[in-house]
């Protein structure tokens, strides 16, 4: 744990109870590190947030052009989305260009986020399918780019096939590395995830951030970028972190969390962007560890305290709604 410190606390009755422990790294487009807690290098499994860069293949071959993606289409290959009726709607509206049926994704099902999220009850079993899971986007984007390349659609997540070896050679020469240092394992939607230092992590979407001005991907990352901040709610959904914070950020932070305590928050008009992992996955801590962050690198204006302030969570209420405890941040970044 010595890579990792406190982040986050919570008390109650004015002992402490839990830490949240985790690491940050700030990054510019170059790699460079610029500020820090903990361990800005740790090594991560990027999760969710690496969906913007695992596009790449398919919007670099003029994928969405080419099939008359939208660019709330193209939002939603980089969604992790609640299934709600607008995320569906887009998920069917890409597979029916490409010419294919929802019956070939292959993330699987789940019971659609909105009901955590409290903006509906949940369905009842039977009543959703493959395009509610919150990768369904993506996967969408996965099955046109095979059309796209004529590959197999059968197997399109078998980490040797053909798009998922783009799609890792995309994400390396993104975020700075050697294909072969990106560590793979397999993501809650079965597709093939990598684990990365948090430095190059953030250097990843600083650059998806800068948009045209990356000399390498500059027409993809700003068609990614245009789309993520234009349509947070399809990025995310209605009672969304992500929706919140694009929405403050209004049209500057491109805005990915990923499971298990994974964050990529990015800056356009400064070229930074910082990456946070909280250990133990907490979501509350994640967002409110977030927040201090902007609020420590000064990326916020009176408008956006105040707009983020719920995020924090700083009271810590029972069920009853009395007040009982409270979470605060417990860290500095260190400016490298």
């Amino acid at each position: 744990m010595t890579s990792f410190v406190p982040l986050i606390e919570t008390f109650r009755g004015g002992t402490l109870e839990c830490t949240h422990f985790g690491a940050v790294a700030v990054a510019d487009t170059n790699g460079r590190v610029v500020a820090h807690a903990g361990d800005a290098h740790w090594l991560s499994f990027t999760r969710s947030t690496l969906k913007a860069l695992q596009a790449l293949p398919f919007v670099g071959a003029g994928g969405p052009q080419l099939f008359g993606f939208t660019r709330e289409n193209v939002a939603m290959m980089c969604a992790s989305h609640s299934g709600e009726p607008m995320h569906v709607a887009q998920v069917q509206g890409m597979l029916d260009k490409a010419g294919l049926t929802y019956q070939t994704l292959q993330c699987g099902c789940h019971v659609p986020y909105y009901a955590e999220a409290g903006v509906a009850p949940a369905p009842a079993p039977g009543t959703y399918d493959e395009r509610h899971n919150n990768c369904s986007g993506k996967h969408a984007g996965f099955l046109a780019s095979c059309v796209q390349q004529g590959w197999p659609v059968a197997n399109y997540l078998a980490p040797g096939h053909p798009l998922q070896q783009a799609i890792r050679r995309d994400v390396a020469r993104a975020v700075g590395l050697a294909p072969e240092d990106l560590k793979i394992g397999v993501d809650g939607c079965s597709a093939p995830n990598y684990a990365m230092p948090l430095s190059h992590l953030a250097r990843g979407y600083a650059r998806l951030a800068t948009g045209l001005a990356d000399p390498e991907f500059g027409e993809s990352f700003a068609q990614l970028s245009d789309a993520m901040t234009a349509h947070p709610d399809l990025v995310s959904g209605t009672n969304r972190a992500d929706q919140a914070f694009m929405r403050a950020g209004r049209g500057d932070w491109v805005v990915k969390a990923g499971a298990d305590g994974v964050q990529a928050f990015a800056s356009r008009s400064r070229g930074q962007a910082f990456a946070l992992k909280v250990s133990d996955g907490n979501k509350v801590a994640v967002i409110a560890a977030t927040v201090a962050v902007l609020d420590q690198l000064g990326w916020l204006d009176a408008r956006q305290r105040d707009e983020l302030r719920p995020w924090r969570s700083e009271a810590i209420a029972n069920i009853r709604g009395t007040q009982v405890g409270e979470r605060k941040s417990a860290f500095q970044l260190k400016v490298s």
